[in-house]
């Protein structure tokens, strides 16, 4: 997994409230278990016409969002059904961070699991940033998770709470297999003397 450290990017304004995970990455596109290759699905019908043509006022199809790297979103984001593909999409497509005042407790922790920073703000924050995002692409948003931190196109820097093993985890690029792998040298430890103590296990 990727560290998340600082990211300076575009932010996407999607004030939408209930952003539901199968408006993140409808239900026909969960059969791989691959996490990579979903990004083109991610927001599908929101994002495309039935022939599969790009709707132009769907706001990653315009031309400053494109390349965006944060969403800055309505209440409530990520409800509905838990699945981990929402945050593979989001991912693959090329969004490290989601702003919101909420979002749904499955999803946020998925988030956190695939390299992604969910930043719950309040409401007037939110909104703020929201107007700067409708900016465009000459517009950018610093989100420092060292310092937890959101700072807009003008200078004012929001603060944000965030969990400090999750936090941990972001900064060095620690899934769980990540996790596990710190621990290795333990393991083979145990292993070896489980061994010795049970060799006919």
């Amino acid at each position: 997994m990727d560290k998340f450290t600082t990211l300076t990017g575009i932010a996407a304004p999607m004030p939408l409230v209930n952003i539901d995970t199968d408006m993140i990455i409808p239900k026909q596109f969960l059969k791989t278990i691959k996490r990579s290759g979903l990004g083109v699905n991610l927001f599908d019908e929101m994002r495309y016409n039935q022939d599969g043509t790009e709707k132009p006022d769907f706001i990653l199809n315009q031309p400053a969002y494109r390349s965006a790297e944060i969403i800055v979103a309505g209440d409530n984001f990520g409800c509905g059904s838990s699945r981990e593909h929402a945050p593979w999409a989001l991912l693959d497509f090329g969004i490290r961070c989601v702003i919101s005042t909420s979002f749904a407790d499955i999803f946020f922790s998925n988030c956190f699991k695939n390299g992604i920073l969910p930043v719950v703000l309040p409401q007037e924050a939110v909104d703020a940033l929201m107007e700067d995002a409708k900016k465009g692409a000459n517009a950018r948003i610093t989100v420092d998770l060292a310092s937890q931190t959101v700072t807009g196109t003008d200078g004012t820097t929001y603060g944000f709470e965030v969990d400090a093993f999750k936090k941990h985890c972001l900064l060095n690029g620690l899934d769980d297999i990540g996790l596990t792998l710190e621990k290795v040298t333990a393991i083979d430890r145990f292993e070896g003397q489980a061994a010795q103590s049970r060799p006919w296990v």
